[in-house]
This record gives structure tokens, sequence and C-alpha cells, in this order.
């Protein structure tokens, strides 16, 4: 009955160490996945989208950023005939993670610098009207019917795209003033983001540098049924 009582205190003793052993295992490995998840997840998710602007905008009369032909044309409609046009444009403010510039170091436990890439851009044109002052009442672009019967000899495919190629050009300029006037609050709108990510996967402090690069340039896209 000793030898029994014995064995079976030994085997206690042994049970209760091989489920501490288990126990700090675990701990170990949980923490080691979390701060290998923190960088992974970062890295993951791709296009982070921090800032968008919506910007509508009424010409009375047209400047040089849209062009002789704009000028043209949308000078005559506009004072002849009595019109305002609402220029209608959006620009979205991501930053590329899969980007090699964007980098995450790790300066200490828990402690981190993040190197971001240069900002994108996309610019979309959302909508073109026109507002008739004397009707009270806005049109659709682009005013086919006014086109067709007051411009000598019609107005074209190709006269219609050399418009929307005007406004892009004026929304390429109006956008990229935009975009240079408001970089410390898109980068603000980054760092807010990434930081709440960041904690979420046990970061406790994260030190962000951002790239000082103006923008010179903006790719434009208009929406489908202004180029249709």
């Amino acid at each position: 009955m000793t030898e029994f009582l014995i064995g079976m205190v030994v085997m206690l003793i042994l049970m209760g160490a091989l489920w501490i052993w288990l126990k700090s295992r675990k701990k170990q490995s949980v923490k080691e996945v979390r701060v290998f998840s923190s960088i992974e997840q970062l890295k993951a998710i791709g296009q982070l989208s921090v800032y968008k602007v919506l910007t509508k905008e009424i010409v009375t009369e047209t400047d040089h950023t849209w062009g002789d032909f704009g000028n043209r044309y949308l000078s005559w409609v506009l004072s002849r005939k009595k019109m305002a046009m609402i220029f209608e444009f959006e620009i979205d403010f991501r930053y590329n993670l899969q980007s090699p510039r964007f980098q995450i170091a790790e300066v200490s436990e828990n402690n981190y610098t993040v190197e971001m890439p240069p900002c994108d851009y996309e610019v979309h044109i959302r909508d073109i009207r026109f507002y008739d002052e004397q009707g009270s009442k806005l049109l659709p672009w682009l005013l086919p019917d006014l086109l067709n019967g007051f411009i000598s000899g019609g107005f074209s495919e190709d006269d219609k795209n050399r418009l929307v190629d005007a406004a892009k050009k004026h929304a390429e300029k109006q956008a990229l003033e935009l975009i240079n006037n408001i970089r410390s609050e898109v980068q603000k709108s980054a760092k807010s983001t990434l930081e709440s990510i960041s904690r979420a996967f046990g970061a406790s402090k994260i030190d962000f540098k951002f790239s000082t690069q103006t923008a010179t340039q903006v790719d434009v896209e208009v929406s489908e049924k202004i180029a249709s």
C-alpha cells in the first residue's frame, strides 16, 4: 500500500510539472505569434484608402485650363445661352502597402518605425451638368440638342472627346492644387488609421516617416455617363 501511495504522489508531481511546462510553452507561442502578426497584417492590407475629397465647382466662365477648344465652345454656351456648368470630381488618397518603399523596422520590443511610400491619388470626374438660368433647371451633359442646333456643322464625336479632354485637364490642375494643400491632413489620417491597426496587434509606439515629394502629375478618369 505504501509503495502504491508513493507511486501516486510521484505521478501527480510529474503531471503537475508537465502541465506547468505546457502552459509556459503556450504563453510563449502566443506572444511570438502576436508580434509576428503585427508586421504581417500591416503588409497584407494592400491599398490603404485614408482620405477622400469630393468637390463641386460652379463654372460661369472658362479659364486657360479648359484649352482653346473648351473656351471656344463652353464660353459661347455659358455666356450666350446664360448657362452655368456644375463640374464635380473626387480625389481618393491611398497608400500602397505592398510597395517596397513601405518598410517596418522594430526599434525595440513593441516599438516600431514605419516608413511610408509616396501617396497615390485617384482623380475621378463624377458628373458635368449645366444649369439653365432662364429655365431654372439642370440639363445633362453634353446638351446634344443645344450644341447640334447652334454649332455650325453639328457636334461630332471627336468634338465631344476634345471637350472631355479639356475637362480632364481642368480637373488635373484643380486636383494638384488641392492635393498639395491638404497633404498634412492626409498624412494625419493615414497615421491615425495605422496606429489603430498596429496597437490592435500589440505595438505600443509607432513613429512614421512620410515622403515630402510634391505631387506634379495625376491621372484623371471620367464616369461612364460622361465618356459614353
